[in-house]
């Protein structure tokens, strides 16, 4: 097992790895496209971006995805650098800690699909993906086993009645011109079990039950494989994921649809005759990090109102560069920009900036500027090698109004619980336990930087 941190920490590529840097050129270039991917260009980038191949030192380091790729025998653990620390030898009852942290962030995303369905985490012995393996086959065949989807499919049979729409051409040129009068070509709409969004269920099935080593897994998978056994074998995409919905009557079978958008977006994998040379789940944890504090702030805080990323502002009058803040906050008093920036901060203390990037304070102001606000947040994760969360308070001056004064304050949230590192996982543990005093010191820590804010307005 290796592990790599976020741009931190190399490791000497092993002869079993040889190839692994040509499969994910090859897999970077046919890649589902999405949002992820896409910005900043990626979509251009021929070479893959998921990790680094040093050459000249035969090393390998992690770029900024976390999760995990499984390649040739080899289970290459992907995991936030903000858990980083050099002293330290990370024993696997602390990785999988660090990455029941990526579940529980995942589990407030909006943006990237996390099904709402809360369960115990399964065996102490699993890393996060295979707990989301375990999640997804747990829940879908305790509802397939008490609940079959079936939806209206427009089906082309030959029939001896009319039903639907009597297809005239293909009667005569097929049927009557070859004797078989007594056959109908028909088009009609039945309530059929092999539809599109079975299949997707079972594609996906396939595909983890070849990736997974939990026994329990495997079996809950097999099971739900015996169930759709009739329903076609046909490749699937995210894509065909966001296009289904459903009424009111399966409104169940929509958190198996965002557990297969789940692991159709974030999963990559190769074939090669019939053998999966490689498998990775993958997630840009930048986007993570912005989508779980808008996640909690919007499902935790009620007395605050947040919207996610408003994109109806541009920094020019030619409204060709917009400007898109990740949070617009709004109380009973006032309503301010807040912004997410996965980086590490304070890290270095003769550091008169604290880490934090010019390049944002620029950004900051003209949020500020063109917002008409004169009070910015920033958010950044706390991480494991600082003692406590710090805080930054800067004043800018705008010479164009008068000298106005623009506030941008820049906090740490304690997203890390620490003490978790240091204890054994138990098996069946909730999230929603393993993660209840973050939880509240994130919710206070959030309360009172929004209270000082509106003291230091008045």
């Amino acid at each position: 097992m290796i592990n790599l941190f976020e741009y931190q920490n190399k490791v000497d590529i092993q002869d079993s790895l040889e190839g692994l840097e040509g499969f994910l050129d090859e897999i970077w270039n046919s890649r589902e496209k999405n949002s992820f991917y896409s910005k900043n260009g990626n979509d251009k980038i021929e070479s893959q971006r998921f990790l680094q191949f040093i050459h000249k030192s035969n090393e390998l380091k992690s770029n900024k995805y976390v999760g995990v790729i499984h390649y040739e025998g080899n289970k290459i653990n992907l995991l936030p650098k903000i858990f980083f620390d050099t002293e330290k030898e990370y024993q696997t009852n602390e990785v999988n800690q660090i990455q029941n942290h990526i579940l529980w962030w995942l589990s407030y995303c909006r943006k990237i699909k996390f099904p709402n369905y809360q369960a115990s985490l399964g065996s102490a012995k699993n890393d996060f993906f295979e707990v989301l393996i375990y999640l997804f086959s747990k829940y879908t065949r305790e509802l397939l086993n008490s609940s079959i989807y079936q939806q209206y499919e427009e089906v082309n049979r030959e029939l001896s009645f009319i039903k639907g729409r009597l297809n005239t051409n293909e009667y005569i040129n097929e049927n009557l011109s070859k004797g078989k009068w007594h056959k109908l070509n028909c088009t009609y709409d039945a309530f059929v079990f092999d539809n599109e969004f079975n299949r997707i269920i079972k594609y996906v099935t396939n595909v983890l039950f070849n990736v997974t080593s939990s026994q329990d897994s495997k079996k809950n998978l097999r099971e739900i494989l015996f169930i759709l056994d009739e329903v076609s074998d046909q490749r699937a995409t995210a894509e065909q994921c966001s296009r289904i919905s459903f009424n009111p009557m399966f409104g169940e079978f929509e958190t198996v649809r965002d557990y297969c958008q789940l692991f159709l977006t974030n999963c990559i994998s190769f074939d090669y005759k019939n053998d999966l040379k490689l498998f990775a789940f993958l997630l840009p944890m930048e986007y993570v990090f912005e989508d779980f504090i808008f996640g909690f702030i919007d499902k935790e805080l009620e007395k605050v109102t947040a919207k996610a990323q408003r994109s109806d502002t541009y920094l020019d009058e030619g409204k060709t560069f917009n400007l898109k803040p990740d949070l617009w906050l709004k109380t009973d008093h006032k309503s301010l920009i807040a912004d997410t920036k996965y980086k590490i901060i304070y890290s270095d203390e003769k550091d008169p900036k604290k880490g934090i990037s010019q390049n944002d304070l620029y950004q900051m102001l003209a949020y500020a500027v063109r917002f008409e606000v004169d009070e910015i947040i920033l958010f950044y994760p706390n991480t494991i090698k600082q003692a406590q969360e710090e805080e930054t308070m800067l004043t800018i001056k705008d010479a164009l109004a008068n000298d106005k004064e623009i506030s941008v304050r820049a906090f740490q949230l304690p997203i890390i619980n620490k003490a978790l590192l240091k204890t054994d996982i138990e098996p069946n543990t909730d999230l929603s336990v393993l993660f209840e005093s973050t939880r509240q010191e994130l919710i206070n820590k959030i309360e009172k930087i929004l209270v000082s804010t509106m003291y230091l307005m008045k």
